[in-house]
């Protein structure tokens, strides 16, 4: 088993449970994080004795977004993207997301704490979302300058309604646990003792018993692909030259024209109406 440094991995009865672990930091994502966590999706595809996962958070926090102790060079390519050549730039958010969809065994999100930004899109592909009654969950990316990562655009919509989607990206704020639930973006609500492990909650029997194939990926089709290849070129337009003006925000959350007249032109983006 691989040794991590920000995540925690373990096995028990069937079941994985991976932790991200950076308490003191309220478990932010870093690029380190990004490639912990490509690396445990592999193991847990590569061992047969693993029937389903689950991910949550240590201390008070699942996740409270990207690291910004870098400033301006957060989003800088460094160790978040993959190299420069142009025709591969690819978000980290983004990279986790695809390779959790592709995962073969259901995997559960136990959202413990605060779940923002990228806390709150790592969760959009998990088969099941559980939360903490103290949860706060935001998908912040309008009030930030940067448009939605993580192929977010892509699954959210699918998850809770492109209305809903719609109204919690446009205004980036953050929402409580009981929103998250009327919403539809969680199944349940439990007190924290309870949700920091989803075996209180779906038993061990249940869960190692599931079929290790995600029932609904057929369902939806075509894969969010092309759309994590479209926000990553927006959110690296953005990262380089630091100080610019920011993008309006109607320009940041939007698959129309006006954005696209900030991509290279190679890149042309989807209309409204597109599924990508």
């Amino acid at each position: 088993m691989t040794d991590f440094t920000q995540i925690r991995y373990t096995v028990a009865g069937g079941v994985a449970t991976v932790t991200l672990h950076r308490p003191e930091k309220m478990n932010a994502f870093t690029g380190v994080m990004m490639n912990e966590l490509l690396a445990v999706f592999d193991e847990i595809d590569a061992d047969d004795a693993v029937r389903a996962v689950i991910v949550t958070g240590e201390g008070r926090a699942f996740c409270a977004g990207a690291d910004l102790s870098g400033g301006a060079k957060t989003f800088d390519d460094g160790d978040w993207s993959s190299p420069t050549d142009e025709r591969t730039r690819r978000d980290g958010g983004g990279r986790v997301t695809l390779r959790i969809f592709d995962c073969k065994k259901p995997v559960i999100a136990a959202i413990n704490g605060a779940a923002v930004g990228v806390g709150a899109t790592m969760t959009l592909p998990m088969d099941v979302r559980l939360a903490s009654t103290s949860a706060r969950i935001g998908f912040v990316f309008s009030r930030r300058g940067i448009v939605p990562e993580a192929c977010s655009s892509w699954f959210l919509p699918r998850a809770v309604g492109i209305s809903q989607a719609a109204e919690w990206v446009y205004s980036g704020r953050v929402f409580d646990a009981q929103e998250a639930l009327r919403g539809g973006l969680v199944r349940s609500l439990h007190e924290p003792s309870e949700a920091s492990s989803s075996l209180t909650v779906l038993p061990p029997s249940s869960i190692a018993a599931c079929v290790p194939t995600p029932c609904c990926s057929p369902c939806i089709r075509p894969r969010p692909t092309s759309s994590q290849q479209n926000r990553s070129w927006r959110s690296f337009s953005r990262s380089i030259g630091a100080g610019r003006p920011r993008i309006p925000t109607n320009a940041v959350t939007r698959d129309c024209a006006c954005a696209t007249r900030r991509m290279p032109s190679t890149k042309r983006c989807a209309t409204v109406g597109s599924r990508t």
